[in-house]
């Protein structure tokens, strides 16, 4: 386990490889484990560094400031303490609308994208992430803090038995979120999940001038797979990767086509 001491707080990562650099990044209520398995595969071509957000994970947080534009400074802050002149960014879920924001602000640094299930626009959340994105939740969190803890140890329950209807191995990805959402305290939760809420990409991607690969799920739960369509409409130039078998989570639906698919993109673009 490697760590960053940043300004912002601790920044947990996993790193493997030689070679270029990658970036992976994570989505909402996952951490760096969500990569766990394209980190060895991938890390034969490139070095990969799989970043856990500030307060997800093992990365500690001084900032209080668990909003998807203060994760792009997150990472902006990371490739430069770690030497990255430029990389590509690939970004689960959350992660995907983290890369193609840092890859508006600062696109001499991103050399290409790649967004698996990611929202262009965040009222393509389920119904339930909707819920979830709510800042009456942290007030009234930090007015009755033990309603958290119940309705965390309430929750992790609901995510192994829901896990069966995002993924073709609920097992596996049950166990995966439900050990991540252990770790999560109350603001990172809810932040996140409500500025991605509140981001809406449509008007400004199509200003992006480097490789950009959308992997879509066509059974996916969480984000509307339709965002295939939304990211191709507001940017020509993207290229789509539909995953017919697969939900939110191709990297475990169907790992072999998904980590090529991958490769290529980052090989050959």
């Amino acid at each position: 386990m490697a760590t960053l001491v940043t300004d912002q707080g601790i920044v947990h990562y996993e790193v493997y490889g030689r070679g270029r650099p990658v970036l992976l990044l994570h989505g909402w209520l996952n951490s760096w484990a969500v990569w766990r398995d394209t980190i060895p595969l991938l890390g034969r071509d490139f070095r990969m560094y799989a970043i856990d957000f500030l307060g997800f994970g093992d990365s500690g947080d001084q900032s209080g400031n668990f909003s998807v534009t203060n994760f792009v400074t997150m990472v902006e802050t990371f490739m430069d303490r770690m030497g990255i002149a430029k990389a590509p960014l690939v970004g689960h879920s959350m992660g995907g609308t983290v890369s193609l924001s840092a890859a508006l602000r600062t696109p001499e640094r991103v050399v290409k994208v790649i967004v698996v299930g990611s929202p262009i626009q965040g009222s393509s959340l389920s119904p339930l992430l909707k819920m979830a994105a709510s800042r009456t939740w942290i007030s009234l969190g930090e007015k009755q803090p033990a309603l958290y803890h119940v309705f965390q140890t309430g929750f992790r329950p609901f995510l192994r038995g829901y896990a069966y209807f995002m993924g073709r191995d609920g097992g596996q990805l049950g166990r995966m979120l439900t050990d991540d959402v252990s770790k999560l305290a109350l603001a990172p939760f809810i932040e996140s999940i409500t500025t991605l809420r509140e981001t809406d990409l449509r008007n400004s991607v199509s200003r992006l001038n480097m490789p950009v690969l959308g992997v879509y799920g066509k059974k996916d739960i969480i984000v509307d797979p339709k965002q295939a369509q939304v990211l191709k409409a507001c940017l020509p130039s993207a290229k789509v990767a539909w995953f017919e078998r697969s939900g939110h989570f191709p990297m475990m639906d169907e790992p072999e086509r998904f980590h090529l698919t991958l490769r290529d993109f980052l090989q050959n673009g």
